[in-house]
């Protein structure tokens, strides 16, 4: 890994918790952090916690939900570090009922912090990132969007859009060695109080995910993964596609789609496809050389 020595950081929502964690972990590998928080208070004390640690940070608090605060707060950093190499999206916050009782008010502020948070600080990083040849951006998805949680419909949605956008960035960054992934972090944190069971709730400190930060940002770090972490215990979740049945057109139909799913849902040759128009190349090629006769004589 390494390589920290001589690069530069921001991490959101650095003013506690996970943040706070990431922030640190990274002046520790030698990277000059700015830690951003909505709190400006917050984020000068994590800043003088690093300095007093030994490392090197500046605080630059900003709402990432407001594209002014955080293009002026991007500035600032870059003014001092030259470049930022690292992005760290970070901030978010909850607003947790079941989907009857969730308000178009909770729904919209939880998407606007973790989406367009997200997309505001990424943005004004990005054209940076290009004209040197590099970058390492990390989104913080959860497991609430990838797997679903109760309660967490805004959350799980948002948490869901940052695949979304790591896919997409993956994509249009790696010719500029951008290097994009996602992270899905589980933490007892001020956020997350009473989210998580007493009884392990120690296993879970925010400094039991930061390393796997500090690989998703690392010199030789991948791109487009999706990684868990908690309690010192890191996975790998993966979005596969089945090889795909073509139906002819008498089972071209809800009834046929059922009879046929269980080949339709067939593992066995799944696969991670690199972007949206290789499922089209995939679908075509299945459609051009489908045995067609012999599934119309399977079925008649």
């Amino acid at each position: 890994m390494g390589g920290f020595a001589s690069r530069t950081a921001i991490v959101t929502g650095a003013g506690a918790g996970l943040g706070r964690s990431h922030a640190r972990g990274l002046a520790r590998e030698g990277a000059w952090v700015g830690v951003s928080d909505i709190d400006p208070r917050a984020a000068e004390e994590v800043a003088a916690e690093i300095v007093r640690e030994g490392g090197r940070a500046i605080a630059i608090p900003a709402d990432v939900s407001d594209a002014a605060q955080v293009s002026e707060a991007v500035e600032k950093a870059r003014s001092i570090f030259g470049r930022t190499d690292i992005l760290v999206n970070n901030a978010g916050i909850l607003r947790d009922r079941s989907f009857g009782k969730m308000t178009p008010e909770d729904f919209d502020l939880v998407m606007k912090v973790h989406v367009t948070g997200s997309f505001n600080v990424s943005r004004a990083v990005w054209d940076g990132m290009r004209e040197t040849g590099y970058g390492r951006i990390v989104f913080t998805s959860s497991a609430s969007g990838i797997y679903g949680n109760f309660g967490q419909a805004n959350y799980g949605a948002a948490k869901a859009a940052m695949i979304g956008l790591m896919n997409v960035l993956h994509i249009e960054g790696r010719k500029y060695d951008i290097r994009v992934n996602a992270l899905a972090p589980i933490a007892a944190t001020r956020m997350t109080a009473g989210l998580i069971d007493a009884g392990v709730e120690d296993l879970f400190t925010p400094e039991t995910v930061t390393p796997a930060v500090l690989y998703l940002v690392g010199e030789d770090a991948p791109s487009r993964v999706i990684l868990g972490a908690g309690a010192d215990v890191f996975a790998l979740t993966r979005i596969e596609e089945t090889e795909g049945v073509f139906l002819p057109e008498a089972e071209r139909t809800p009834d046929g789609i059922a009879r046929h799913f269980d080949r339709i849902a067939d593992r066995t040759h799944a696969r991670t496809l690199d972007g949206a128009f290789d499922q089209i190349g995939k679908f075509a090629s299945i459609a051009a050389s489908a045995p067609r006769a012999t599934l119309q004589e399977e079925t008649s």
